[in-house]
């Protein structure tokens, strides 16, 4: 039998406060935006970068570079950013341990700075390396970034306002990569003079995070569970939450706190080998990697090849990029504000459906527009859907999924493998998708539609709904009567074994708030 949780309906009331918001805009902000603007900024100044590079070798050697040679250093330029990002990734779980989630967050600013004036003096100094280097070490900032981030705002925020935080970050992504494409545009910082300033304007919202970030509170979770400091939590909480009991929350994380007390944070190794957390982790792997491998980088990549073949004029499709920009925002926004409302797996499935449908449309319009000349606007239009269906759900819910499915001891650990999984499958895209088109032409895009009808298959059948649910009730979620004994269901919920998968899809509206006279469903 299990005794009384009802403390677990923490704060149903719990509204978004000023403090809230504002840690969730500067985090997101100095630190989230910067990945989606490095992912774009290489694009629009290609030819200046390989104009300087072979001007370069030209002064020191006395002769340019071949075209191979050239390509290869530029491709290089713009995949070591990835590599950077792995590392960063990798860091993370020990970062986040050691430093505090804001403490992290606030300390790796200095890795932008780093890489900015590597890359804002590399002109006049002569240097293409530090051009690469700088696209380095800001990945690094960003691998780090892509798991502090969502960690943070996962920790800090009431659970009915978990998702909505959650989801910030991806909109600052999308609009980083929109701010990297307006001033690309040739009227702005698309001329070759400015391009040295255009890679190294990341500095700026990263000064203004550096200047304001450190005054508000580290997680209140961190706090208690892993620093055991009562004083700082209450102090973070009162800083965090509006008017309302916040005994009830902190009696919520204590009783984590114990379920936790015979366990340190757990190593990468130590979570692989756990057989308690098995299909969280299993979740995990699939979403980042179908989040990669659902084709958005390729789609990213060749949007201006099918522009053009779709017959808009060269001189205007720089424009009708920056619009596909806008409708990322516009999807972002929408998948905020209905998380709450939908709920994670709605927006989860429905994103990676629509995204495999379009797959599935650009291939057909690409086979039949030889027949059917207004095919080229239809996959115009799946181009778009793409873009929406990722940036509504698939683009952010995964890391907030990350933080949802499992507890302090093993959430800096899963970060490690979730991020270190979605740059190794970034980079993988990056490379293999030229050889893939070159292969399979029109129908490569069929394997990125078998990939996200596969990942929504997935999430459909194995992960519960987390939306308004604490920690430890999605520890239970993943619970199964016949692998914990009834004494165990509460006392260890991280321990909690798994068996079979039947019924996960109908979990959504289960409650978990037992009395006394209840015991194990």
């Amino acid at each position: 039998e299990i005794p009384n949780i009802h403390i677990f309906s923490v704060t149903q009331g719990s509204h978004l406060t000023s403090s809230l918001l504002a840690v969730a805009f500067l985090t997101s902000f100095g630190s989230s935006m910067l990945y989606g603007y490095n992912l774009a900024v290489v694009n629009s100044p290609a030819e200046y970068i390989k104009d300087f590079y072979n001007r370069t070798s030209v002064s020191r050697n006395g002769t340019g570079l071949d075209g191979e040679v050239l390509t290869l250093m530029y491709s290089l330029t713009v995949s070591v950013f990835a590599i950077g990002g792995l590392l960063g990734s990798l860091m993370v779980g020990m970062l986040v341990t050691r430093f505090g989630r804001k403490g992290t967050v606030v300390n790796s600013t200095v890795l932008v700075f780093i890489a900015g004036s590597l890359m804002g003096f590399s002109r006049i100094c002569g240097s293409p390396e530090m051009v690469i280097l700088g696209r380095f070490v800001t990945g690094i900032h960003s691998g780090i970034s892509l798991g502090a981030v969502p960690m943070y705002l996962g920790e800090i925020a009431p659970k009915n306002l978990r998702g909505f935080l959650g989801l910030v970050p991806s909109i600052f992504i999308c609009a980083g990569v929109f701010s990297a494409q307006v001033l690309g545009l040739h009227e702005l910082l698309g001329k070759e003079e400015h391009w040295p300033l255009f890679l190294s304007l990341v500095v700026i919202p990263t000064f203004i995070q550096l200047m304001l970030l450190p005054w508000f509170p580290e997680s209140p979770r961190y706090l208690l569970i892993e620093k055991h400091n009562v004083h700082a939590t209450i102090t973070a909480l009162k800083w965090y939450r509006s008017k309302c009991n916040i005994q009830l929350e902190i009696e919520e994380m204590q009783e984590e706190q114990r379920s936790l007390s015979s366990m340190e944070t757990v190593s990468v190794w130590q979570l692989l080998l756990d057989p308690c957390v098995r299909w969280q982790l299993l979740s995990v792997v699939v979403l980042n990697i179908g989040m990669q491998l659902s084709g958005i980088d390729a789609i990213w990549f060749y949007t201006n090849d099918i522009f053009k073949n779709a017959g808009i004029p060269g001189p205007e499709i720089q424009y009708t990029t920056v619009g596909t920009g806008a409708i990322e925002i516009i999807a972002g926004l929408i998948g905020c504000f209905t998380i709450e409302k939908l709920g994670r797996r709605p927006l989860m499935i429905g994103g990676f459906l629509a995204m495999g449908l379009c797959c599935a449309g650009i291939t057909l319009s690409l086979v039949l527009q030889v027949h059917f000349p207004f095919m080229r606007y239809v996959s115009v239009g799946c181009v778009v859907g793409i873009i929406a269906g990722f940036c509504i759900g698939p683009a952010g819910v995964p890391f907030l999924i990350t933080a949802e499915l499992f507890k302090q001891s093993h959430r800096p650990a899963a970060y490690t493998v979730g991020g270190s999984l979605n740059w190794m499958s970034n980079f993988t895209v990056g490379f293999v998708f030229p050889f893939l088109q070159m292969s399979a032409g029109s129908y490569c895009y069929l394997v990125f539609c078998s990939v996200c009808l596969g990942v929504a298959v997935y999430v459909f059948f194995v992960i519960p709904e987390t939306k308004n649910k604490t920690f430890v009730e999605i520890s239970q979620m993943f619970a199964s009567k016949e692998a914990v004994p009834e004494t165990q269901g509460l006392g260890l919920p991280d321990h909690l074994k798994l068996k079979k998968m039947n019924g996960y899809g109908s979990l959504d509206n289960g409650s978990l708030e037992f009395d006394s006279s209840s015991s194990v469903p």
